[in-house]
C-alpha cells in the first residue's frame, strides 16, 4: 500500500523549499535638513571647524617650508641669482681688472654663496689696498669697495723710490720722487723694520715749519737720526723719543744762523 499525503498538509505550504518568500523592494530616500535636529547640526558644524582649525597650522607650516625650500634652492643652487657683474669702487692705484682678478669670484656663482670676508681678504693682498669690503647688490652684482693706502714718505731704493704708508708698508715703486712727499733714508723699508718705524715716528712729530724745511729724515741708526734741511742745514735728532719737545725746540731755533742744531737732548740744546 503506498502511503498517501500527510494529513493536514497542503502541498507547497510546508516550511520546505517549496515555500515562496515574498520579494521586498527597498528605496533610499535623502532626508531633508529638517530631519536632523538643529542641535546635532550645530554639533557637527563645530566639530568640522575644530578639525579645520587643528589642521590649519600644519598646512601653513608645510606651505611655508615648501616655499622656503624652493626659494633657497633658487637662490643657492641655481644661476638665476648668479654673479653677472663685479663693481669696483675707490680704486685708483690698482685697476678694476686687478681687483676682480684678486677677488677670484667665478662668473654665475650664486651670489648668496659668495664668501664676502674671504673675497675681501683676497683683494686686501694687493699691496696698494689698505682694506676692502665686499657686499651684495641683488640680484646679480658684487660690489667691492677699496680703500687704498695713503703715501706718507718715499725711501730711496736703487734708481727709484719706494713709497710707504704710515705703517711702513711699501705699496708702490716709482722712478722719481713724488711731489710733496718727504724722504726717509733707511736701508730696508718695511713695517717690521725698527729704522722705518723710527723714521716715521720722527716724521709724525715734526711741526709744519720743520716739514716745510725738510729734505730728508736720515736714519743712520736708532739713536743717530738727523733731519736734513734746505741750504745744507741739519738738526741732530738722536733717537725717536721726546719727539714733541725736540720739534718745539728745533722750530724755535730755525731763525738762528746755525748750520747744525742739536736737540738730541732737548733740555740742553747746542747749535753751531
Amino acid at each position: 500500500m503506498s502511503p498517501g499525503p500527510a494529513r493536514g498538509r497542503t502541498p507547497g505550504q510546508d516550511g520546505g523549499a517549496g515555500r515562496r518568500n515574498p520579494v521586498r523592494r527597498w528605496q533610499l530616500v535623502r532626508a531633508g535638513t529638517d530631519a536632523v535636529p538643529p542641535s546635532t547640526r550645530r554639533f557637527m558644524a563645530r566639530a568640522r571647524q575644530r578639525r579645520m582649525r587643528a589642521a590649519l597650522p600644519w598646512a601653513v607650516t608645510v606651505a611655508v617650508l615648501a616655499t622656503a625650500g624652493l626659494v633657497a634652492w633658487t637662490v643657492l643652487g641655481t644661476g638665476l641669482f648668479g654673479v653677472r657683474e663685479v663693481r669696483v669702487v675707490g680704486a685708483a692705484l690698482v685697476t678694476p681688472v686687478e681687483v676682480r682678478d684678486a677677488a677670484a669670484v667665478p662668473d654665475d656663482a650664486p651670489l648668496a654663496r659668495v664668501d664676502l670676508a674671504a673675497t675681501a681678504a683676497r683683494v686686501g693682498t694687493l699691496a696698494p689696498v689698505e682694506r676692502a669690503t665686499v657686499e651684495r647688490d641683488w640680484p646679480n652684482t658684487l660690489v667691492i669697495r677699496v680703500v687704498e693706502r695713503t703715501p706718507v714718505a718715499a725711501v730711496p731704493q736703487g734708481d727709484g723710490y719706494a713709497v710707504v704708508d704710515r705703517a711702513g708698508v711699501v705699496f708702490r715703486t716709482v722712478p722719481r720722487l713724488p711731489d710733496g712727499l718727504p724722504v726717509i733714508k733707511v736701508g730696508r723699508p718695511a713695517p717690521d723694520d725698527p729704522g722705518t718705524r723710527a723714521g716715521l715716528e720722527v716724521l709724525a712729530a715734526l711741526s709744519p715749519q720743520l716739514r716745510a724745511e725738510l729734505v730728508a729724515v736720515d736714519v743712520a741708526g736708532l739713536a743717530r737720526i738727523t733731519l736734513q734741511l734746505h741750504e745744507d742745514r741739519k738738526v741732530v735728532w738722536g733717537d725717536a723719543t721726546r719727539g714733541a719737545e725736540k720739534s718745539k725746540v728745533a722750530t724755535a731755533l730755525l731763525s738762528r744762523k746755525a748750520d747744525t742744531i742739536d736737540v738730541s737732548a732737548p733740555d740742553v740744546v747746542t747749535f753751531q
